[in-house]
């Protein structure tokens, strides 16, 4: 196949680069207003000033609603690469009309809408005892991060060869010793990159975590949202700038952790 003209393929870059900016800029925006001095955001900051960091570090309840993300993102995280990965590998194993079906089933939770999975897992957890809790709400965005993972890994697992199983089977390894030395380095890279999504997706979340998160496990979303309700002031810009940042970093990690897998020889 000829490769397309260089005009074209710039034209092509120019445009879509254009369209991430229409789209990131917006969100970007939170960045300098976290640095106002004044007591309310303004864009561009009349003056600038770190005050509103100090006072987020400062305040408990802030620092409280950080750590109850980042602790539920980690059970979320945990439980959707283990159940995730055991999914990939299952689904890889089949053929026909019930991989279809099976993989429609694990992708539902990115199809359905998030309130109506928030409404059925609120109800859920009040019957087991769950709502409130971090074991819960953790459980709940393994939910919504299980389809990351399973497309990840599922990726990941087309690059192994089959023969390469069977050349191990035939020098006497047993199916464990298969998995941990021949598919798991191979599919190291997609359960790394289904972890990084599913601990973006979980810290992000908000839906969820405000059916299911009690007043001590408030998630940092929930915090900004109800700030958002009662006083808007730059504190708020801060949380959210403080999750981009979250994001940007992992989206960076999960990239480099491609292109190095890309690169390494198996």
């Amino acid at each position: 196949m000829s490769k397309s003209p260089l005009w074209l393929r710039l034209i092509a870059q120019i445009s879509a680069g254009l369209v991430l900016a229409f789209l990131c800029l917006p969100i970007l925006a939170v960045i300098p207003a976290s640095f106002n001095q004044a007591s309310f955001i303004t864009l561009p900051p009349a003056a600038y000033s770190g005050r509103w960091y100090e006072a987020f570090i400062s305040d408990p309840e802030w620092r409280q609603a950080l750590f109850a993300s980042l602790h539920v993102a980690v059970i979320a995280t945990i439980v959707a690469v283990v159940t995730g990965t055991a999914a990939a590998l299952g689904l890889h194993r089949l053929t026909g009309r019930s991989r279809g079906l099976l993989t429609g089933f694990f992708l539902a939770p990115m199809i359905v809408p998030v309130i109506v999975t928030a409404v059925a897992v609120y109800r859920s957890a009040l019957d087991v005892g769950l709502s409130g809790t971090p074991l819960g709400l953790g459980l709940a965005h393994a939910l919504l991060a299980l389809p990351f993972v399973v497309i990840n890994v599922g990726i990941a697992l087309r690059a192994v060869e089959e023969n390469w199983l069977r050349a191990a089977a035939g020098l006497g390894a047993g199916p464990w010793r298969i998995f941990r030395t021949v598919t798991l380095p191979n599919i190291a890279p997609g359960i790394v990159g289904g972890a990084i999504f599913s601990f973006i997706t979980s810290f992000d979340e908000v839906v969820v975590a405000v059916f299911l998160a009690g007043y001590a496990n408030k998630t940092l979303p929930v915090k900004i949202w109800e700030s958002i309700r009662l006083e808007f002031t730059p504190v708020v810009a801060v949380a959210a700038t403080l999750m981009i940042v979250l994001a940007i970093v992992l989206f960076a990690v999960a990239q480099l952790l491609s292109k190095s897998g890309k690169k390494q020889p198996i």
